[in-house]
């Protein structure tokens, strides 16, 4: 349910200090991502440049096993912004569609006579989902070191078949993630996050005291309190409910009463990512990965051999 008055579940902005001993360092760290953008058009050069860039990132042995759909046609990027509800899809020049893709190596496989069981195997799919994502995450810096503008769209996975029968996706092939890109009508700002004091660890995994855990979690949303009104309070003890049960749900809403507002973490996962609901439709989507042609989430029968 859409609650337009609660401040943004993107966080706190911020303006990095400090100084950088090169402009690649101050790009990633003040990077923002851009929901406001220009009608200005991408030249196609300056397209080539952060397509070879993505083209040039990581990926597990050299295969390369996703494509980008490239989308510049003004009425399928309005159309993407109704199905995705953010008109700011619609206003910018370009969306990038990642996708994981073995059915290009099958063919590959096939007109040279070499076995092929890519599309079945849990190992494959771990490692081109990563592949994937890395090319988009190189494609969104190149993009922003040429004065564009960038955001990544993860509702798309609420539309896979819709997906696929707009940009007529073949099996072997499935969306993943959508890049929004463009020029931004100003410069976007970045959001607070957990420093690597925080989220890196080291030689082996150690964790926070319950004090300093709290204490990290302030930082990063300060001062952030969610008004609490009757209607938010009812849906918040609704989601708990659900999950937890009556005694869980009490104490949740005892918490929320006693504090006088709504903490970040239960905005995020009572009001916002709704944990009742991100837990629904697993099974949906393992069957459109099988209406895809891909089976990693089950055992593979060989034919023959021992």
């Amino acid at each position: 349910m859409a609650d337009s008055k609660m401040p943004s579940h993107h966080g706190v902005k911020q303006v990095p200090k400090g100084s950088y001993p090169n402009d690649t360092l101050k790009l990633l760290i003040e990077r923002g991502s851009c929901r406001n953008f220009t009608s200005k058009k991408i030249p196609p050069r300056t397209m080539d440049h952060i397509l070879r860039a993505g083209a040039h990132a990581a990926t597990g042995g050299n295969l390369q096993p996703y494509s980008v759909i490239k989308i510049e046609n003004s009425r399928t990027n309005k159309k993407l912004a109704e199905m995705c509800h953010q008109p700011f899809i619609g206003q910018a020049p370009a969306n990038l569609l990642f996708c994981l893709d073995w059915r290009r190596l099958e063919r590959w496989a096939k007109l040279e006579g070499a076995p092929f069981t890519a599309n079945n195997s849990f190992r494959h799919f771990w490692i081109s989902f990563q592949d994937a994502i890395i090319c988009a995450q190189n494609i969104c810096t190149a993009a922003d070191s040429l004065g564009l503008g960038s955001v990544y769209i993860g509702t798309v996975m609420e539309f896979f078949p819709r997906l696929k029968k707009m940009f007529k996706l073949p099996k072997g092939v499935f969306p993943i993630v959508l890049l929004t890109l463009g020029y931004p009508k100003s410069k976007p700002k970045s959001r607070k996050k957990l420093p690597p004091s925080v989220a890196v660890h080291n030689e082996r995994y150690s964790d926070l005291t319950d004090a300093a855990l709290l204490k990290a979690f302030d930082d990063k949303y300060p001062d952030v309190r969610i008004e609490l009104t009757p209607d938010r309070l009812k849906r918040f003890q609704n989601v708990c409910l659900k999950v937890g049960g009556k005694r869980f749900a009490d104490n949740c809403v005892a918490k929320a009463k006693e504090q006088g507002y709504i903490n970040p973490v239960q905005r995020y996962f009572g009001l916002h990512y709704v944990a009742d609901l991100m837990v629904q439709g697993n099974g949906r989507f393992l069957k459109q990965f099988e209406a895809s042609g891909f089976g990693w989430f089950r055992d593979f029968k060989l034919k023959g051999g021992k």
